[in-house]
């Protein structure tokens, strides 16, 4: 009884696992993915708000300039190099939490709602001047 048996043998007519595994489908190259690619380095280069940040900015009448958002964004490159998850970012009086690798602010105050304020769940901080 030192007679090997193998699955073939076992089960005749039973499909082979090789001829299960899925397969990737190669796509074509269209002028949709080329956008898609374009749009994820977009993404991925600016900064995004979440729908509450969106509304606290809104509540308190924080309203940023181009060039402030391009700071924010430098900001934002230059802790993820830190290896900052969420970063509390000081920005022309008003105070920001940022998800680093989602480049996504979170919540916004302004310089009153900062006042004797308590940020937790933070691992870092930047002033951008």
């Amino acid at each position: 009884m030192t007679e090997r048996i193998s699955i073939g043998q076992l089960y005749p007519n039973a499909v082979s696992p090789a001829s299960t595994r899925r397969t990737t489908v190669q796509q074509p190259a269209t002028s949709s993915g080329s956008q898609s690619t374009f749009q994820k380095l977009l993404q991925d280069q600016y900064v995004r708000f979440s729908h509450h940040a969106e509304v606290r900015l809104k509540e308190r009448g924080i309203q940023l300039k181009p060039e402030q958002l391009d700071k924010l964004s430098t900001a934002i490159d230059k802790v993820a190099a830190k290896g900052a998850k969420d970063a509390l970012m000081i920005l022309g009086g008003n105070a920001l939490i940022v998800n680093v690798p989602n480049r996504t602010v979170v919540t916004a105050l302004d310089g009153n709602s900062m006042n004797e304020h308590v940020f937790t769940q933070i691992d870092s901080a930047i002033i951008i001047s």
